[in-house]
C-alpha cells in the first residue's frame, strides 16, 4: 500500500491580491500611527513651551518662544537680514556645503579605496590619517578663516575636511570587507587591476559608501556653519551668530529650524539615492523600515 504526500494548498490569484491589499492597508496604518504619534509630539513640546513663555515660567528674552520665531521668520522671509536676503543667506550656506560634501565624499572614496587596495601605501598613510582625523575641527576653521579670509573658501574647506574622513573610512573599511574569491576569480577571468577595482571592489564596497553619505552631508552642513560662526559675510551661520551678539533667542531658533528643514531636504534626497544605488539589497537590510 502506497500513500502520496499531500499537496499544500494552492492560492489563487484572488487570494493573493486580498493578501497585497491587506498588507498596503497594514502599511497604510502604521505609517497614519507614526505619523499622529511624531504631530502629537510637535504639539506638545511647541504648545508647552509657548504656554510656559506666555505663564513666565520661562524668561522669554532668554529661552525665546515659538510666537516670537515664527515672527523672526516672518521678518527674514518678507524683510530679509543685515547680510541680505533670507534666500541669499541660504544660497551661500548651501553651496558651501555642496561644494564640501562633492569634494569630501570624492576624496574620501578614491583615497578609501587606494589605500584598501594598495596595503603599502595604507602602512604610509596610517599615521597621517589618524593624525589628521584627531585635530579638533574648530580648530582647522580658524586656520582656514585666516587662509582664506571670510569668503566661502574656508567654509567650503572645512566641510571637506569633515566630510572627507567620514566617507574614507568606510570606503577602506568596505573595501578591506570585499570576498576575497570574488577577487580570485576576476583575477582567473584575466581581469585588470583597474577592473578587479572598478567592477568588484567598488561595487561591494558601495553599501558602506552610501551608508556614510547620511553621516557626511549634516558633516558638511555642520562645517558650512561653524565656518561661517567663525567669521563670513553671509550664510545662515552668520545670521545666527548675529543673533547671538544681539542676544536674540527668537533668531537662534529660527536660523536652527531652517538649518533642519534643509538638512531634512537633503537626507530625503540621499535616501532616494540609496534606494536607487542599492535596490538590490533586500528590504529587511534598506533601513527604511525605521525611518531612519
Amino acid at each position: 500500500m502506497t500513500t502520496t504526500a499531500p499537496v499544500p494548498p494552492t492560492v489563487d490569484d484572488t487570494d493573493a491580491a486580498e493578501l497585497m491589499r491587506a498588507a498596503r492597508s497594514g502599511r497604510r496604518r502604521r505609517r497614519l500611527l507614526v505619523l499622529s504619534a511624531q504631530l502629537a509630539l510637535v504639539v506638545l513640546v511647541v504648545g508647552g513651551w509657548q504656554l510656559a513663555s506666555a505663564q513666565g515660567v520661562l524668561d522669554s528674552f532668554t529661552y525665546g518662544s515659538p510666537s516670537g520665531v515664527v515672527d523672526q521668520l516672518r521678518t527674514w522671509f518678507t524683510q530679509g537680514a543685515s547680510t541680505g536676503s533670507i534666500w541669499h543667506n541660504i544660497g551661500v550656506t548651501m553651496e558651501e556645503t555642496v561644494l564640501g560634501f562633492l569634494i569630501g565624499t570624492l576624496s574620501g572614496v578614491v583615497l578609501g579605496i587606494a589605500l584598501g587596495r594598495i596595503h603599502a601605501l595604507a602602512e604610509v598613510m596610517a599615521p597621517f590619517i589618524k593624525a589628521g582625523n584627531s585635530i579638533p575641527r574648530v580648530v582647522l576653521g580658524s586656520m582656514f578663516i585666516i587662509w582664506f579670509g571670510l569668503g566661502p573658501s574656508g567654509k567650503v574647506a572645512l566641510a571637506v575636511v569633515l566630510v572627507f574622513f567620514s566617507v574614507f573610512f568606510n570606503a577602506f573599511q568596505g573595501t578591506r570587507e570585499v570576498d576575497r574569491d570574488l577577487i580570485a576569480n576576476a583575477r582567473i577571468l584575466g581581469a585588470s587591476e583597474w577592473q578587479v577595482t572598478s567592477q568588484v571592489v567598488l561595487p561591494s564596497a558601495m553599501t558602506w559608501i552610501v551608508a556614510s553619505l547620511h553621516a557626511a552631508f549634516g558633516f558638511a552642513l555642520i562645517g558650512a556653519i561653524v565656518g561661517e560662526v567663525l567669521g563670513a559675510q553671509a550664510g545662515l551661520g552668520q545670521l545666527i551668530q548675529q543673533a547671538q551678539g544681539n542676544f536674540n533667542a527668537n533668531g537662534v531658533y529660527a536660523g536652527i529650524i531652517i538649518i533642519a528643514v534643509l538638512a531634512l531636504a537633503a537626507e530625503f534626497l540621499i535616501t532616494r539615492f540609496e534606494k536607487r544605488v542599492l535596490r538590490w539589497r533586500p528590504t529587511q537590510l534598506s533601513g527604511d523600515t525605521a525611518g531612519l
